[in-house]
């Protein structure tokens, strides 16, 4: 092994949380609405309150407070707090009017505005509808983002990292990792997957910018949602569904997937596809398998729930299947929830290698910083035990699908 490769990371966005509202170690809503508070009393500009990290999931209440609560927590002040997957938010009053939503505002395409039973919006917003109050948010200056950068290289850099595969790239990301090169402090190789509606701008000022060192691997797109905010495309019901979302919220047709393999395919690039839930994770091997591209390399990124039948369809079609064991962690709680009737298919990963699937090569390990943190040994103790450290035996998820500690450094290992 020459050095590590962190395969799912937002490198910006990494460097950014450090200044956000830390809500991950918050053990119930009253504890994140404790430390909201106490942020804001600290904090007199006015300006909007970010935090991130929120597990609500794993909370007593098993939901974020009320809007009259954080409302009472951040008055008169937008506020936005993050909850871990980073696709679904919690925002107050302020934040709710910035953002342009209220009791008459439909949900968007591929989104979801929580309500009350009057169909007023509770402050909860998922995946579209979350970007939509995000997108409220004032925007970082390129200074201020060039130190988010430089934060999260010398992170990662730290933990053994060589190698960074950056999913969902800002299209100015590429020039600025080449300014860093020039001058001697970039210390990774960097890959950079920008959306794929981004990337024929950013394919066609490539050559100002791309090195050995900083590559431009393809566009990614996002075919569903995440477990935690229900909205992952499933292909049975989840135990406790959104209403009127039984099997979550799809975000892609078959005939967008298709599309987007093959504009990358005109440029001879490659696609990540965000796909959670085994609904999308089939939709993405059902359009390679119609496509058939020959440039073109997928990527299925995530794959927590992969469904028997689909798992040989990797290797056959040389999808790599790119994973965060780590997120098995953080997942616990929603998985024994949300899905009990389908943990035995969660992160399939012995049945991935058996099935063909080679670590480093098929099969790569990453984190999805700043969802969860980076440090490879997570998914090396969720990959090879299952469970949280320290928890019994007894309390591992899909234990068949172990596999050893030394497959689980492979799928890290930069060639």
């Amino acid at each position: 092994m020459t050095g590590l490769r962190e395969a799912h990371a937002h490198l910006v966005a990494h460097g950014r949380s450090a200044s956000m509202v830390q809500l991950g170690g918050a053990r119930s809503a009253a504890d994140a609405l404790e430390r909201l508070r106490a942020a804001a009393d600290a904090d007199s500009s006015g300006a909007w309150l970010l935090a991130t990290g929120a597990r609500p999931e794993s909370w007593p209440e098993r939901g974020w407070p009320t809007l009259a609560e954080l409302d009472a927590a951040v008055p008169g002040r937008p506020a936005l707090a993050w909850c871990f997957d980073h696709h679904a938010v919690m925002v107050n009053s302020p934040a709710l009017r910035a953002a342009a939503i209220d009791g008459a505002t439909p949900d968007p395409p591929g989104g979801v505005i929580v309500r009350d039973s009057a169909g007023r919006p509770k402050g909860e917003l998922l995946e579209s509808a979350a970007m939509r109050a995000w997108a409220a948010v004032p925007e970082p200056t390129l200074a201020e983002s060039r130190e988010h950068l430089d934060r999260a290289l010398s992170d990662l850099t730290s933990l053994g990292f060589v190698e960074a595969h950056d999913l969902k790239s800002q299209p100015w990301l590429g020039p600025m990792l080449a300014d860093l090169e020039r001058e001697g402090r970039l210390p990774l190789r960097v890959h950079l997957y920008p959306l794929v509606d981004d990337l024929p701008a950013v394919a066609a000022g490539r050559r100002a910018w791309e090195s050995d060192r900083v590559r431009l691997g393809g566009g990614k797109i996002f075919t569903d949602g995440t477990l935690n905010s229900r909205t992952a495309a499933m292909l049975h019901p989840f135990a406790d569904p959104i209403p009127d979302h039984p099997r979550g919220t799809p975000m892609m047709t078959a005939d967008e997937i298709e599309a987007a393999i093959g504009a990358c395919e005109r440029l001879g690039l490659g696609l990540a596809a965000h796909a959670i839930g085994d609904a999308a994770v089939r939709a993405v091997l059902d359009a390679v398998e119609r496509v058939r591209p020959r440039a073109c390399r997928v990527r299925v990124e995530h794959a927590e729930i992969v469904d028997r039948a689909d798992v040989p369809r990797f290797a056959r079609l040389g999808v790599v299947c790119s994973v965060q064991p780590c997120h098995l962690l953080a997942d616990v709680e929603a998985l024994r929830r949300l899905l009990p009737h389908r943990l035995d298919r969660v992160l399939p990963l012995r049945d991935l290698i058996d099935a063909g699937c080679e670590p480093g090569r098929l099969l790569l390990f990453g984190s999805d910083t700043p969802i969860v943190r980076p440090h490879p040994s997570d998914s090396v103790q969720a990959a090879t035990a299952r469970r949280r450290a320290g928890e019994p035996p007894e309390a591992a998820i899909a234990p068949a699908q172990a596999v050893t500690e030394a497959e689980a450094w492979a799928c890290f290992a930069s060639s």
